[in-house]
């Protein structure tokens, strides 16, 4: 049995992008801490204000304090899918047209000069910086988790290329993988 998780909500700090382009993420977030619970509810809705209904949220597994499947936020429930080859400066939301949102997630310990120039690149349309990336290049805080790694094709992968290891990542099961990611669903 699946527990849904019911939660208030925070306004989130959130940068979006005015349209795609030629970008490689759709904004970025920055959360006030690794709480999900906390945190997910008001960027669900302040998501669903703009690109419609999202129905699933995919976020690096060893982020975040803790671990649901699904997450009640007003009439919706939104799936939640937790991933170990998902690097932690990104989260992936899908919405109910099956349209991919990738967003840079600034770590809740970020000064905020940095945050909001990290969102702003990473709202920036004509931004080609992957996730990681952005992060690196200003100070990171004291104690936050960013896997950069140093195989580009790695960050490639989690952000909608081609498989780094020439393979899909899969549990002890078979699951459905995300269409442009490649990762279990």
């Amino acid at each position: 049995m699946h527990t849904t998780q019911r939660t208030t909500m925070i306004q989130p700090r959130l940068s979006l992008a005015p349209t795609r382009g030629q970008a490689v993420l759709d904004g970025g977030w920055w959360p006030r801490s690794w709480d999900p619970v906390a945190e997910l509810p008001g960027l669900v809705l302040a998501l669903a204000e703009r690109h419609g209904r999202i129905r699933h949220i995919m976020l690096n597994i060893h982020t975040w304090y803790s671990r649901f499947r699904r997450l009640a936020v007003g009439p919706d429930v939104v799936r939640i899918g937790w991933f170990d080859t998902l690097d932690p400066a990104l989260l992936i939301a899908t919405t109910g047209r099956d349209d991919q949102l990738d967003l840079l997630v600034v770590p809740p310990a970020t000064t905020p000069a940095t945050a909001e120039r990290a969102m702003a690149t990473a709202a920036d349309p004509t931004n080609i910086r992957h996730a990681p990336d952005i992060l690196a290049a200003g100070p990171t805080p004291q104690g936050a988790t960013t896997a950069t790694g140093s195989d580009a094709y790695a960050v490639w992968d989690n952000e909608g290329g081609s498989p780094a290891s020439g393979g899909i990542h899969r549990s002890h099961t078979q699951s459905p993988t995300h269409p442009r990611t490649g990762v279990p669903a």
